[in-house]
């Protein structure tokens, strides 16, 4: 590592004589170029950019004009030169390093404005290989690197804020502040670091790499939080840039700010709602989906999910997978609920929404393909932990049955839709569904026969709620999302009123468990597949 060399301090104010700007995206560009003129600026630019500024009637010279080679290898190499760098990262103060700048004629460049290759929108895009490489920009984040690393003296901006942020103190008094110049190298830092990050995200996707020897991951700030999961904590909310329907991109209609829970919940909300093909409503309660249910319209499924658990509906979060109209959300406005998501919503449904002023509606546009790619991460002390997204669909071919009695059509149906709500609900986890509803959740509990109890009780209390003399539990499919260790908890299934079970399967004990449900005369299936979700 080299010594730090003693430089002498960086001046507070500096203004600057010359910027470079290269940019993909030129939105914004005169205003910005008209704005570093006024403040004598010379403006020194490359290809489209150089001519854009042209067409603006400014003057401007040519990256080629300074380093006296001319743009190469289809535009690979134009910036990556002597001139240029040492034009960012010479320290102005410092004799020896003026005095090479003074003998190679290397003129300060004060000013970098660049937002690089359309790298991930080009991945976004579904473009080919080679498409994709093009796209790699290597002399923008050599360019702020440098005039970051040289912050005493250059200002980098990356992206529509940043310049901004020089435009108006070149207005204010023509001269860039040490501060503003820190904090702006930050920014930069991040975003060739995020840049970095997808580059080689996708290449160790390309290469099939699903644990590469280095992993990064990065996002950009879409909202500073009032506070994390609890008001001592801090929180924000960053955006991956990945391209799935869901919170993170969602329009949001109305109501205050989001908070650090709210997005965790509509986004556990929003990914269970999109497993339904029927119109489906699913209404979550920290993290855990407490009413899920299809219906022949929205209106129903909600009415139905609502019916499972309404005393933890109260103040939860609702997601459907329909647009919304004035009859659903007059129906969903009945209760207080937290924050409402949707693929949609008309204008009388806005209209309704709109009386309930902390409600908060999200539009998605879209849902998310709940058995497309992805990855999902968790932190850890030192670390964290990436896994694939659980793509898994049981159908019914992929059904074992290993009961003597084996299991209706409606039973099928019933444990098909309980295994695939179970997927989203925290381990140990216990789901009663019957006829496209489920009847009781249990959830997070540290032994499975805790769970299925937990499950009973809400079922029996909305049977009771409903006036029935019976559980809603009261034939229905129990769902285990996780083999049954012993036989207690299947036990406590049936003694719930359940009438078949779904469960993976691969207990030491299974013969044990399967030996109790042929004696009580249930149905039971074997999926193979275990969706913990811890």
């Amino acid at each position: 590592m080299p010594a730090a060399p003693d430089f002498p301090p960086a001046p507070d104010a500096v203004k600057p004589v010359r910027a470079l700007i290269s940019l993909s995206d030129k939105a914004g560009l005169e205003d910005a170029a008209r704005a570093m003129h006024d403040a004598g600026v010379e403006l020194v630019s490359t290809g489209g950019t150089r001519a854009a500024i042209a067409g603006f009637g400014l003057p401007v010279k040519d990256v080629a004009d300074l380093t006296g080679f001319p743009e190469m290898m289809d535009g690979r190499v134009k910036t990556l030169h002597p001139v240029v760098h040492g034009g960012l990262l010479g320290v102005r103060d410092a004799a020896d390093h003026k005095a090479a700048m003074d003998a190679h004629g290397i003129g300060p460049i004060d000013i970098v404005w660049i937002d690089l290759y359309p790298f991930e929108s080009t991945v976004a895009s579904g473009a080919g290989f080679d498409a994709v490489i093009e796209n790699i920009d290597i002399g923008g984040p050599a360019m702020i690197r440098s005039g970051s690393k040289n912050h005493g003296y250059v200002a980098v901006a990356v992206d529509a804020a940043s310049i901004g942020e020089i435009v108006d103190a070149l207005k204010a008094d023509g001269t860039t502040s040490l501060a503003l110049r820190k904090r702006l190298a930050a920014r930069a830092f991040a975003r060739t670091a995020a840049y970095d990050a997808a580059v080689s995200g996708w290449f160790a996707g390309q290469l099939g790499d699903a644990a590469p020897a280095r992993k990064a991951i990065a996002g950009s700030l879409a909202q500073t939080l009032r506070y994390g999961e609890n008001p001592h904590q801090t929180g924000a909310f960053y955006r991956t840039g990945e391209a799935r329907p869901g919170v993170a991109y969602a329009q949001q209609i109305q109501g205050k700010e989001l908070g650090y829970n709210n997005i965790a919940d509509a986004d556990a909300a929003y990914e269970l709602v999109a497993e339904f093909e029927a119109p489906a409503c699913v209404i979550v309660k920290h993290a855990n989906p407490c009413g899920v249910a299809v219906g022949k319209n929205l209106s129903e499924a909600y009415a139905r999910a609502l019916e499972c658990d309404a005393v933890s509906a109260f103040g939860g979060v609702i997601a459907v997978n329909r647009p919304l109209n004035g009859a659903d959300a007059r129906a969903i406005t009945e209760i207080f609920t937290e924050v409402v998501i949707a693929p949609g919503a008309d204008d009388e449904a806005k209209a309704v929404f709109a009386a309930k002023k902390n409600l908060r509606l999200l539009i998605t546009d879209g849902l998310p393909d709940p058995h497309g790619p992805g990855e999902v991460f968790r932190s850890v002390a030192g670390g964290f932990l990436v896994q694939s997204r659980d793509r898994s669909l049981i159908r019914p071919a992929d059904l074992k049955i290993v009961t003597r009695r084996q299991p209706t059509p409606q039973e099928i149906e019933d444990m098909l839709f309980a295994f695939t709500v179970a997927k989203h609900v925290k381990s140990n986890a216990i789901v009663y569904a019957k006829d496209g509803q489920t009847a009781g959740i249990g959830a997070g509990q540290m032994n499975r026969r805790d769970s299925a109890r937990i499950a009973a009780i809400r079922a029996r209390e909305a049977g009771e709620a409903k006036g029935l003399a019976h559980s809603l539990a009261q034939g229905s499919a129990c769902a285990s999302e996780a083999f049954f260790p012993f036989a207690d908890g299947l036990l406590e299934a049936v003694a719930a009123g359940a009438t078949s079970v779904i469960q993976p399967g691969g207990s030491m004990r299974d013969e044990e468990v399967i030996a109790a449900a042929d004696e009580r005369g249930i149905a039971m299936a074997f999926t193979g597949v275990r969706v913990f979700r811890h």
